[in-house]
């Protein structure tokens, strides 16, 4: 059966965010459900793993905030559009999608958006910057968090006419499950890491900013070594400083003054971020800002590793607290020490029962099929 959907994705850049891969995901089902599927973006490491056979890469500039740029890419979108008979177009960030509405204006089809942040806003201009994300046809949040922040923040933009819901983002539990890693890749991991697996292994994802919480976690390591009276862990803060240079050095200086620099360890990346999680025996998320979705905490359930997260944002939604995960008090060093503290006392039976109950969640809630499946859903509605 040929249908005659035609689906234009318009992304910054393809990368390994959480945005990026439910493109990524998006764009490699649809033709699975005989639609053609097309992605516009600038490029990016994921680039290299789509089937192109199955999937249109066209290149422009559409990460680009430059008015003129914008008006640039309308302008050729519009061609993009005319010429494929396009059906719609699913902007995912707020430079293109300013490109994508006016093209879909002048062309006439319908236009989605994915809210996936809560894109901080200072006053009128940006907060207007911001609302094209909710000037589509259909408008999709990623958790129920960011549901609510539209619902408080962009009301008066969203009228009867715009279909505005909550499709949660998926993973792939295929690749983030625990039984298809080796053994002899883990061991070859931790070598990469120095680390020798005579202690358990903390794991702290996600890039170095101050918002992702590092400092936080630091400290809380600190008071654990405290109340232990000595190091019962490895520490791993895992993830790039993308050119945060002072915010890397104030983080080491802060691991030398609690004289920890044999407990934690600084890694810059991963490529198999499944055996990460894998090689770890605790994950944290201490984002001191909401997650929009936090993918961290959705990752490590499927893994069926416990994982201890800040009590904001998307966490409170895929976390069931005291029996697939832990919420801390957001900001907390000390709290979030008290729960360190518990899971590493927690037997064998607890925890194994804490993985299942996590892999069951994501499973049922979060996996990338139910994601792609919605979302398609979405498109016929519209269509």
């Amino acid at each position: 059966m040929v249908s005659n959907l035609k689906i234009l994705q318009v992304i910054p850049k393809l990368g390994y965010g959480g945005a990026e891969t439910g493109c990524y995901d998006i764009a490699h089902y649809l033709p699975e459900h005989n639609c053609k599927s097309f992605i516009v973006t600038s490029g990016g490491e994921l680039l290299k793993y789509v089937d192109k056979e199955k999937v249109r890469i066209i290149r422009l500039p559409v990460h680009s905030k430059n008015p003129i740029l914008i008006f640039f890419n309308a302008i050729m979108l519009i061609g993009i559009i005319l010429i494929n008979n396009i059906s719609i177009v699913h902007a995912r960030s707020r430079a293109p999608a300013w490109s994508c509405l006016l093209a879909t204006k002048i062309t006439g089809r319908k236009f989605v958006t994915t809210f996936h942040g809560t894109y901080n806003f200072n006053g009128k201009i940006k907060k207007f910057y911001n609302s094209v994300m909710v000037r589509s046809n259909l408008i999709i949040a990623g958790s129920n968090f960011i549901f609510s922040h539209i619902k408080e923040n962009y009301s008066k933009f969203i009228n009867d006419k715009k279909k505005l819901l909550v499709i949660f983002r998926g993973i792939n539990i295929d690749y983030f499950d625990s039984g298809t890693k080796l053994e002899n890749d883990e061991k070859k991991l931790l070598e990469s890491w120095k680390i020798e697996k005579d202690k358990k292994i903390i794991l702290l994802p996600g890039r170095l900013t101050s918002w992702k919480g590092q400092e936080l976690f630091i400290e809380a390591v600190n008071l654990v070594n405290i109340e232990l009276g000595y190091e019962a862990f490895y520490g791993v803060i895992l993830g790039n400083d993308q050119g945060r240079d002072l915010y890397k050095k104030k983080l080491t200086r802060l691991v030398e003054q609690y004289r920890m620099k044999k407990q934690i360890r600084f890694i810059d990346h991963s490529k198999d971020m499944a055996l990460a999680y894998k090689v770890s025996d605790i994950i944290i998320s201490a984002s001191i800002e909401p997650e929009a979705f936090g993918r961290v905490a959705v990752e490590a359930q499927s893994m069926e590793k416990p994982i201890i997260a800040s009590n904001i944002g998307g966490s409170n939604e895929t976390i069931i607290n005291e029996k697939t995960g832990f919420l801390f008090e957001s900001g907390d060093s000390k709290s979030l020490s008290q729960k360190i503290l518990k899971v590493l006392t927690l037997d064998e039976t607890s925890l194994k029962l804490i993985g299942t109950e996590g892999r069951k969640n994501i499973i049922k809630k979060f996996n990338v099929e139910k994601m792609c499946f919605s979302t398609y859903s979405e498109y016929k509605r519209l269509n």
